[in-house]
């Protein structure tokens, strides 16, 4: 094979795909450019999409309705954010907490409108973590979802990352670090977004205003027993991953306004924007990440 043959070869390898489809209860977005983009974004879609079948405590083949039925699974993802789980309710006194699957499963049921009113109790059981294997006592079940869109994001994200290529993904707001400027959504149904980032860092939105019933929606607080979000909207970017950046806005969002900001004004390599009643709030690095 001559030179020019092996330079069209490699041209032919080259490309920019972009791939979007459903994962995780929302719109996925992955965007691969350079050697074998279109493989390499196929590659990540399916990770995607079978990080989703092991960690929706809605499917019941998936690890974690084995782990809710049984009291115990043995998988390296769940136990990874278990981990991870435990460390945030360490970290933010209790307010995220992974124990709360059966609140999730019943404030789903209510939020789409399968059952009459929102769930009341909130469980306060036990979970352990040896190596991959995850334990929990009986009449505990596991709510992930705090954590599973931004693990999902950074495992195909991973998948997309090689010489010569570069890769991009998003899952509903939850994103790696974005090559371009990107909009922050505005709550109000406005074109004009609340704010333009262009960061290399993670980022990740949380709110109640996509998911809402009877003025109830998707957050809740196991501290005050409290269901729905105290802001309209909490973006965040955190430079460890967008597992990070997704379990604070969670946090955040279920927070009192004064505590969601002390906790992420304290936060290392966290920067946050709290929306609350009209009033931009942020903390003293984020217009750092503003473009």
């Amino acid at each position: 094979m001559g030179l020019t043959d092996t330079l069209t070869g490699m041209s032919a390898r080259l490309g920019d795909a972009r791939l979007s489809f459903r994962c995780c209860d929302t719109d996925f977005v992955v965007h691969a450019t350079g050697y074998r983009a279109n493989a390499t974004a196929a590659r990540a879609r399916r990770i995607a999409q079978s990080l989703e079948r092991e960690l929706n405590a809605f499917d019941p083949d998936s690890a974690v309705s084995k782990l809710n039925r049984t009291g115990r699974a043995e998988n390296e993802h769940v136990a990874r954010l278990v981990r991870r789980g435990l460390e945030y309710h360490e970290r933010t006194d209790g307010v995220f907490d992974v124990r709360q699957g059966r609140l999730e499963h019943d404030l789903k049921a209510y939020l789409r409108g399968n059952c009459e009113s929102p769930p009341a109790r909130f469980d306060d059981g036990t979970i352990e973590v040896d190596g991959d294997r995850v334990t929990v006592v009986e009449g505990t079940a596991l709510d992930l979802n705090g954590l599973a869109k931004g693990y999902v994001v950074d495992r195909a994200a991973a998948a997309l990352s090689g010489l010569g290529r570069q890769g991009f993904v998003s899952g509903g707001g939850d994103m790696t670090p974005p090559t371009g400027p990107v909009a922050v959504e505005s709550p109000y149904g406005d074109a004009r977004p609340l704010r333009v980032l262009e960061t290399d860092w993670y980022v990740a939105t949380s709110g109640g205003y996509r998911r809402r019933r009877g003025g109830v929606d998707h957050v809740y607080d196991p501290t005050r027993g409290d269901i729905g979000a105290r802001h309209e909207t909490v973006t965040v970017v955190a430079e460890r991953d967008c597992t990070e950046a997704d379990a604070l806005a969670t946090a955040l969002a279920a927070m009192p306004l004064s505590d969601a900001l002390d906790l992420a004004s304290a936060w290392s390599g966290l920067e946050a924007l709290v929306v609350h009643d009209g009033v931009f709030h942020t903390t003293e690095g984020f217009d750092n990440h503003v473009a």
